[in-house]
């Protein structure tokens, strides 16, 4: 009998014994040292969680697509060739951004930046695009932003500009509740100008707002607090425009009519099955699937018998959604993707995620190689990366590669030696004002300066329509026809306009895993 008591003790032990050991310490498998511990340095091991879905956005699954123009060619534009890309997963707002979303915006930068009223006032939407010389739009210039009762409509008359700082704001808003609900930071209604919260400044140290509670800091050197920073999870990826080929890609909605094979039913014309745009569901039988004109003078239809509703916009959760629960990706409003404009790109440059407008950035340093102080409105300050910063680099050079095989002059010498060449002619050919004057003879009987030789672009409105400040936008609207109600659809304005047919949504990237993972 005690033999047996014994044993069972001697067991009893081992187990937990053998349980202490596996699961008492988090150990690295290639050191075998603690992580989480302070006595073994104190290195914090990343805790593996799924990204939580952002409020007012979709999960957007990728995969590969035909991007491209899927209807005729009317116009003869060959602007947009039938291709095949991959897009990554990402996030995407479920309706576009609406008047009261962008006035709550509004309220925000006029409540804090009260010594910076200029920089508030630059960010009104310009109400007056809903004027046209011969028809009467009065009421929508005095009402449609401002009225509740188009507070859920899409906002128009945003520029590109604008809709990128809404972006950069609606980012540190969320960041910021984010550390509220982490117990971290405490509400601080009296923020205001340099002393606002914006994520980075969080991150680099230099935000000086209520602070709850800090996390514990395991380095055995420390003060035994930190700041959050991005290994714990709390901190949201950017929100920013949407690529075009994200766009077309969210639009199509392919998931929903894609086997378990992978293969596509049916090449969509529009983010709906079919060719035509009314539906054909015995509830909704004839019913309109998007905003839009339909022919010269029929922009809603005739009383009682209504096609589509609305003569301007529509509310942004009219309309069936699309298969990835995507309201209005046709018609309505047109929107702003990040893209800058080109009428050509090699169908083999950038198969995965491609994007044209690529300009890298990096932190300015102070004098002490530290990042600088902030600016007066809270915001890190960057520049341009040179090629003196990636002499070594082999991936890219310089930080400005919108110009990158787009088919001028530049793109045809390849990104070293343009580098070199530009370099040359400074030192040697550069006249008393500082103007290169290589190529001239011969790009002067082209109607080209060298100012377009060594910017890489033309000047808008003189030589070209085109310059790197025009971006893409997606997407018809309610002042289209049915055409332009097609994913593959692509036009372009300034980045600086603004229109009474276009506005906007948000993306996030998605980091982890590509897929949700069920339970």
């Amino acid at each position: 009998m005690k033999t047996i008591t014994l044993s069972k003790i001697l067991l009893t032990v081992s187990v937990v014994l053998l349980l202490a050991s596996c699961g008492s310490k988090n150990q690295s498998k290639k050191t075998g040292w603690n992580y989480d511990d302070p006595k073994w340095g104190g290195f914090e091991s990343a805790k593996n969680t799924e990204m939580v879905t952002p409020p007012g956005m979709v999960f957007i699954e990728g995969g590969a697509f035909i991007m491209g123009r899927t209807t005729d060619n009317v116009r003869y534009e060959w602007d947009n060739q039938p291709r095949k890309v991959t897009v990554s997963s990402f996030y995407m707002d479920e309706c576009e951004v609406t008047n009261q979303d962008y006035r709550e915006y509004l309220y925000w930068l006029n409540r804090v930046y009260t010594d910076y009223p200029e920089y508030c006032q630059k960010q009104l939407p310009d109400t007056l695009v809903w004027r046209t010389k011969l028809t009467y739009n009065e009421p929508m210039v005095d009402y449609y932003f401002r009225h509740p009762a188009w507070a859920n409509y899409p906002v128009v008359g945003i520029s590109w500009l604008q809709a990128t700082d809404y972006c950069a704001w609606r980012t540190d808003r969320l960041n910021e509740k984010s550390l509220i609900d982490a117990g971290v930071l405490e509400i601080d209604p009296d923020q205001a100008n340099e002393n606002v919260f914006t994520t980075e400044a969080y991150l680099t140290g230099q935000y000086e707002g209520y602070v709850k509670k800090d996390l514990r800091d395991l380095d055995p050197n420390s003060e035994g607090t930190r700041k959050v920073n991005m290994g714990d999870g709390i901190i949201f990826p950017k929100f920013r425009l949407p690529t075009e080929a994200e766009w077309e890609y969210a639009a199509l909605g392919l998931i929903g009519n894609t086997t378990k094979e992978g293969r596509i039913i049916e090449r969509r014309i529009y983010p709906w099955n079919g060719h035509i745009v009314r539906t054909d569901q015995k509830k909704y039988y004839g019913e309109m699937l998007a905003n839009f004109k339909r022919s010269r003078g029929d922009a809603m239809g005739v009383a009682s018998v209504l096609n589509d509703h609305w003569e301007y916009t529509a509310p942004v959760n009219y309309y069936f959604p699309n298969d990835y629960g995507l309201y209005n990706m046709a018609g309505n409003v047109s929107e702003w993707v990040m893209d800058v404009y080109r009428p050509n790109t090699p169908a083999d440059a950038g198969d995965i995620n491609p994007f044209r407008g690529n300009v890298y950035m990096t932190k300015v340093l102070d004098s002490d190689g530290m990042i600088a102080e902030k600016d007066s409105l809270g915001r890190i300050t960057y520049r341009e990366v040179t090629v003196e910063d990636n002499i070594n680099r082999r991936n890219y050079r310089q930080g400005d590669n919108i110009n990158y095989l787009d088919g001028d002059l530049a793109s045809q010498l390849d990104e070293t030696a343009w580098g070199q060449a530009r370099s040359m002619y400074a030192e040697e050919d550069e006249d008393e004002e500082g103007d290169i004057s290589a190529f001239t003879e011969s790009d002067e009987e082209e109607g080209v300066s060298n100012n377009d030789i060594t910017n890489g672009m033309y000047e808008y409105g003189k030589q070209s329509l085109l310059n790197d400040k025009a971006r893409v936008i997606k997407g018809g609207s309610w002042k289209d026809r049915a055409l332009y109600l097609s994913p593959g659809e692509r036009r372009y304005l300034d980045q600086a306009q603004s229109t009474d047919w276009i506005g906007f949504r948000c993306a996030m990237d998605r980091v982890g895993s590509r897929e949700l993972r069920k339970k």
